[in-house]
């Protein structure tokens, strides 16, 4: 499989030598994109939007949980983490949860479950919350197979499980159909998007995308193949396919795409949010970097840059090495968005 990885892998990575060839380049792969992925597979439907519950936290924020129909009878659970200062121009931030976090609860700071604040504390999983503090909209949803969303649900009476999802199950289900987990996800959150289009609360003119680990994930794809998103952060989640998911094999099933690594890399993929400002976290020590490391990483950042800099945008591409294992870094949230938001 390595062998054949490398006689056969990025087949339409960009080749080309100008501005336009990129951007002819962007519109031919999305649409290969959107085709490996299945979501010209998945219906859509009315969002059929509903708020179930209100509650204000003690420091002003209103959590609101509410459902949306993302096709026909399938329902997607989420938190609308509101400041008590927003107005039409907050900004909104769609915030995917990764793996091992219970979903949307880890990320919108639902710490009365001493379950998810464990894992709060231990991967600083509630970048939704944060993002709230801060003075942004955040949208915190169960993407399939988490939270409210698991495929069996008896299986969360083990704390474990619980935490986790059912991505292989959707897996087992999805792709004999054409359909990827992560085709699933991304329809879902373009589901969330036209939600934030329909409320006019805000300047949704302008949303923005943050994930950490298999959030990360969700993001990229999403902002790849999503226009509508002005600004993404990809945390814990660049890096080169073959040392991170071929040669580490029990990766979750979601990361697994028929025929992507034939076609794209990972930093092909991220060149496709170019000229939108663009920030990549990664943790020095962070197995999922495989065993090279930070090498693995700087390979796909370096493809990103280069797409930055043929475009003229550079300084809106910014790559943050934290110190430490796999783990989401905020401590200089609130500069690092306004650096990017700021951005010519």
């Amino acid at each position: 499989m390595l062998r054949r990885f490398e006689r056969c892998s990025r087949q339409d990575r960009f080749t080309g030598e100008t501005a336009e060839d990129f951007l002819r380049w962007q519109k031919e792969v999305r649409t290969l994109l959107t085709g490996l992925l299945g979501l010209d597979k998945i219906e859509s439907c009315p969002l059929d939007a509903q708020c179930t519950e209100t509650v204000t936290l003690h420091d002003g924020i209103r959590r609101e949980h509410w459902t949306v129909q993302t096709e026909p009878g399938v329902i997607m659970p989420f938190y609308l983490l509101i400041p008590p200062d927003a107005d039409r121009t907050t900004r909104p931030f769609l915030c995917p949860p990764g793996h091992g976090g219970a979903g949307k609860y880890s990320v919108a700071g639902v710490a009365e479950y001493s379950a998810v604040k464990e894992r709060i504390d231990f991967y600083n999983y509630d970048y939704g919350l944060q993002l709230a503090r801060l003075g942004y909209v955040a949208l915190c949803p169960d993407c399939r197979g988490f939270g409210e969303r698991r495929e069996n649900p008896a299986s969360a009476a083990s704390l474990p499980y619980a935490l986790k999802g059912d991505c292989a199950l959707l897996a087992h289900m999805g792709l004999p159909l054409g359909i990827t987990v992560i085709g699933m996800h991304v329809h879902d959150l373009k589901r969330a998007l036209d939600y934030l289009t329909m409320r006019g609360d805000w300047a949704y003119t302008k949303p923005a995308c943050l994930g950490f680990s298999g959030g990360g994930m969700q993001a990229l794809f999403l902002s790849a193949l999503d226009e509508r998103i002005s600004l993404a952060f990809i945390s814990g989640y660049l890096y080169g396919y073959r040392d991170a998911l071929l040669k580490l094999n029990e990766n979750c099933a979601c990361n697994y795409i028929p025929h992507l690594w034939e076609h794209l890399d990972m930093g092909d993929i991220a060149s496709l949010i170019v000229p939108r400002p663009l920030l990549l976290q990664s943790c020095r020590e962070d197995r999922l970097n495989g065993e090279r490391g930070l090498v693995n990483v700087m390979e796909q950042v370096t493809i990103v840059r280069k797409a930055y800099d043929l475009l003229g945008v550079q300084q809106r591409l910014l790559h943050q090495i934290c110190e430490g294992p796999h783990h989401f870094h905020g401590e200089t949230l609130r500069d690092d968005l306004q650096s990017l938001l700021n951005c010519p």
